[in-house]
């Protein structure tokens, strides 16, 4: 009787035993699958992570050399209107052209070519008018070149350029100037005060003029004389071009008001 017992109740242990064994063995099959899967996502992200730091790294070095990261501007008026863009090569080809004051959200180095790209100065300039006769019009990879050129000058000085570039744009930038009047059949000269955007547009134009002046007719490259004047106008010196327009202009302003 006792055998029979034990051969009666053996079947039955097993087959309670024979499902306990089978759900562990799954969750273990599932837990070991889960471990694998995360394992190979661990692997995965840090490569991830490292190509996303590398393509952003690239993506803030200007001509692949100069950061724009923690660039100041301290005029605050000006802070809307210069704008630094993360490009090796600022370039947007005409992107925005069609959108209304599409020049203010422009990386600020794009903006400086494209003045760079005239046919000279347009009027007299210390009695004569330069003529760069087609060099630079409508030749912006050769206008850039020249920009990076002159970048590496500055950078030379144990300077940042682009943090050069902001403070020449800001000490060059005029506050006040002049429109004409007519009122009674008498016209006069009125002070007026200038916005930000057309300050900013002031600036990059003096100095880009300052530029063509200074390599006109002279053993000085292009690219040295924009380094110059960007030297020059970011230590506020009374011999930078753009400094010496700015005093003008609010000196005329200062005998209308």
């Amino acid at each position: 009787m006792i055998f029979m017992e034990e051969a009666v109740q053996k079947p039955e242990i097993e087959a309670v035993a024979k499902p306990v064994t089978e759900g562990t063995a799954t969750e273990e099959s599932k837990h070991a699958a889960d471990s694998d899967g995360t394992m190979a996502k661990t692997d995965k992200q840090p490569a991830k992570r490292k190509k996303k730091e590398a393509a952003q790294k690239d993506e803030a070095l200007l001509f692949g050399k100069y950061s724009v990261n923690g660039i100041i501007v301290n005029d605050q008026s000006m802070q809307k209107y210069v704008h630094f863009t993360p490009r090796q090569y600022p370039n947007i080809f005409g992107r925005r052209k069609y959108r209304s004051y599409y020049n203010s959200h422009i990386n600020i180095v794009e903006r400086l070519i494209t003045k760079l790209m005239r046919g000279g100065t347009g009027k007299k300039v210390g009695g004569k008018v330069i003529r760069t006769e087609g060099r630079l019009q409508g030749k912006k990879i050769k206008v850039m070149h020249v920009v990076e050129d002159a970048f590496d000058t500055i950078s030379k000085t144990g300077k940042n350029p682009v943090q050069v570039l902001v403070t020449a744009l800001e000490s060059a930038a005029p506050i006040e100037d002049t429109t004409r009047v007519r009122y009674g059949g008498i016209s006069y000269n009125v002070a007026v005060g200038i916005s930000a955007r057309r300050r900013v547009d002031v600036a990059l134009k003096n100095i880009a003029l300052s530029a063509l002046i200074g390599a006109f007719k002279k053993k000085k490259t292009l690219s040295q004389a924009l380094a110059d004047e960007l030297l020059l106008a970011s230590s506020k010196s009374p011999d930078s071009y753009a400094i010496k327009k700015r005093v003008e202009v609010q000196r005329i302003a200062k005998r209308a008001r």
